[in-house]
């Protein structure tokens, strides 16, 4: 089977959303007693297993890309930028001045690195959607 290229502004946005969001993640498990009112209950290895949830969405959308999947593979990659805003939930049950501020750095360099790469991939979505539709007309 033939694969595709990938844009590389959406590989190099993709690779700094995976990169702060395995910084955050990593802080927040190495350093989770530090994260003021999160639950008790939450582990480490919780932590982890969310990360690796949310990474293996992204790369499912890149390798359906690889395979001419390219509308779900951008969809696939526009709902992973899309979670890199649940660590804004952070400051949902505490202010970001009881964070230490390694954790803030964290926190809103993937949210950053989320909000660059949402809105290219929503953007490629909408073009390849328009260029499809465009080529099944009849003329």
């Amino acid at each position: 089977m033939r694969t595709t290229r990938l844009p590389k502004v959406l590989l190099a946005l993709t690779a700094a959303y995976f990169l702060t969001s395995l910084g955050h993640f990593s802080h927040n498990a190495e350093f989770i007693c530090e994260y003021p009112n999160l639950p008790v209950w939450l582990t480490r290895a919780q932590v982890y297993a969310v990360w690796a949830a949310i990474t293996s969405v992204g790369a499912l959308g890149l390798f359906m890309m690889r395979k001419k999947f390219m509308a779900t593979g951008l969809l696939l990659v526009a709902v992973y930028a899309a979670l890199g805003f649940d660590g804004l939930g952070h400051y949902a049950v505490a202010p970001l001045e009881l964070h230490p501020l390694m954790a803030n750095v964290t926190i809103l360099s993937e949210v950053v690195a989320a909000a660059l790469l949402l809105p290219v991939a929503l953007w490629l979505l909408a073009s390849h959607t328009l260029r499809k539709a465009r080529t099944t007309q009849p003329s």
